[in-house]
């Protein structure tokens, strides 16, 4: 354990992160509306610049910081955040609009996204993150399933729950919602799926292009 420590505090300090996210989290943080890690973030940026993506979801929007991150990843992307807290996606337009973000880019929709997501249209996206209501965890990655196109990604932060997901005595909803996540997707021949333990977790679903 004390190893993990380790590797974990030096990801953390090793990993840059830009000044406009930087400020994106302070004021997250403010708002106590709990931000992904910049290490999570500096993933997400990779598997958005790798992904080449220029449609993006996001459930779960905070005070902006990882809408950011995957704008930073690729800055040609149009991104679409959903909210239930108008006071998180105000701190958001502030930080897009600090970080120089044109309007065009960053769609911010006020609602919850269990009744948002069904309206959109599937395989549209190229990434959906899913940072929202750990109870709903499950029908949001189903969604964002759905949403993406064929070889898209749904990328879910958080989804070891502070370590609960590790611990077998641990059992109450959210982390046996986290728990059955990853071993379905883990054993579904219709993602490839991997599981990062850096920072707070991250879950990765790469659908199968079909022939």
């Amino acid at each position: 354990m004390g190893e993990q420590n380790a590797n974990q505090r030096f990801v953390d300090e090793a990993t840059n992160e830009p000044e406009h996210i930087a400020r994106a989290r302070a004021h997250a943080l403010e708002l106590g509306a709990a931000p992904i890690s910049p290490a999570i973030g500096a993933q997400c940026a990779v598997i958005a610049a790798v992904s080449q993506a220029l449609n993006i979801v996001e459930i779960g929007t905070g005070a902006g910081v990882s809408g950011l991150w995957l704008l930073q990843g690729s800055p040609r992307a149009t991104l679409t955040t959903i909210d239930k807290e108008p006071e998180h996606l105000g701190a958001a337009r502030q930080g897009f609009a600090e970080a120089r973000i044109p309007p065009a880019r960053a769609r911010f929709i006020t609602g919850r996204a269990s009744e948002v997501l069904p309206r959109m249209n599937e395989a549209s996206y190229d990434i959906v993150l899913v940072d929202a209501d750990p109870e709903g965890v499950i029908e949001y990655v189903e969604h964002g399933l759905r949403l993406v196109r064929a070889g898209g990604t749904v990328l879910v932060p958080r989804v070891l729950s502070g370590g609960a997901v590790a611990d077998p005595v641990r059992r109450d909803p959210v982390t046996t919602a986290y728990r059955s996540l990853i071993q379905e997707t883990q054993a579904s021949p219709a993602v490839i799926g991997a599981l990062s333990i850096t920072g707070e977790g991250l879950l990765q679903l790469t659908t199968v292009a079909t022939s």
